[in-house]
């Protein structure tokens, strides 16, 4: 069978009425036990699959909590997975709806909306905070990874500026003493981390050693400013960098390498996430970790929480971040000065 098999064509193989196969379906009471039996058995030969969504709709709660999510962050595929696992847990499936460059927030929002999704959790979202908050007055909104200054909105975010305080921390005990930063522009966290690494530079008194270069969220972006650290010359050349994100971060692994750059003798690097893409072996990234199970776990509860009216506790919810020690940062090549 070519097309996905149906309800009828259970109904017809079982030799049994439609009806009886969505009672067995639904596991209601009305069908005797060699019936399900059957029933099942011909379902499972046929590949039929109920329609979960289907099945939600028809009821007065979708239980249905609509994610979107942006496709150019790698981490917010770890989030996904996490959301998934925690809403199953209490119940709940997930509408996902993405951003891409091609379809913005809005739209995304808009299609979660079609499929009576009770509430929203936002992955690190960039609209203003009015359009947030107005989204807030119709359903619960948990934005992940931002932080949103206004009671009706939840928030579950990591402690950015102490996980780039942690990654400078980290490059300075190993012996660094010139480190850039690349940041990651309005992207949400970016000025959280900028401020994370200012400050730790001034708290080690290395404050006037301050580099800041212009990134973004991809390996494009990474690779761009990786060429401009290669622009540099002694004495204001850095010996290590911190990233904004692990994407950006392989874009500068890919030109560091392919200028002969060895990392990381010559350049330590530091991304931020701990995504899939930092774990792989060729990448091996020193990174600052984002605990995605912890925020999607109190994402999803404080949703799920706002629908039943128990809410209780902060608006928002700082998680703490840690730093992941990998391949990619070594003491300085003192042969540089």
């Amino acid at each position: 069978m070519d097309r996905r098999p149906t309800l009828a064509d259970v109904a017809v193989q079982a030799g049994v009425s439609t009806a009886l196969v969505s009672i067995v379906m639904r596991e209601a009471p009305g069908a005797s036990a060699t019936t399900r039996e059957r029933v099942l058995a011909v379902a499972d030969e046929l590949g039929y699959r109920p329609d979960i969504r289907a099945q939600l709709l028809r009821r007065s709660r979708s239980r249905l909590i609509g994610v979107v999510f942006g496709v150019q962050h790698a981490f917010h595929g770890d989030l996904v997975g996490g959301l998934y696992t925690a809403a199953e847990r209490v119940g709940y499936e997930l509408a996902l709806s993405a951003v891409t460059p091609e379809r913005d927030e809005q739209r995304a929002v808009a299609g979660l909306l079609q499929d009576r999704c009770e509430a929203l959790v936002l992955l690190g979202p960039q609209a203003p905070t009015a359009y947030l908050a107005g989204l807030a007055a119709r359903m619960p909104v948990v934005v992940v990874a931002r932080a949103v200054r206004h009671r009706a909105v939840d928030v579950v975010r990591t402690d950015d500026a102490a996980g780039l305080e942690q990654a400078v921390d980290h490059l300075v005990e190993l012996g660094h003493r010139r480190i850039a930063h690349i940041d990651g522009g309005r992207a949400p966290g970016a000025a959280e981390r900028r401020r994370g690494y200012t400050g730790a530079l001034q708290r080690h008194g290395l404050g006037r050693n301050a580099l800041m270069l212009p990134g973004g969220l991809t390996e494009d972006d990474g690779a761009d400013a990786a060429r401009s650290l290669l622009e540099l010359s002694d004495p204001r050349a850095p010996t290590a960098v911190t990233v904004f994100n692990d994407r950006c971060a392989t874009g500068v692994l890919d030109v560091l390498r392919g200028a002969g750059v060895a990392v990381p003798r010559d350049m330590s690097v530091v991304g931020f996430d701990d995504s899939r893409l930092a774990r792989l072996s060729h990448v091996d990234l020193t990174t600052v970790a984002q605990d995605a199970t912890t925020m999607t776990e109190l994402a999803v509860a404080r949703a799920v929480a706002r629908l039943d009216g128990t809410v209780v506790g902060e608006r928002e919810q700082v998680v703490p971040p840690r730093l992941v020690v990998r391949g990619t940062t070594a003491p300085p090549d003192r042969s540089r000065g």
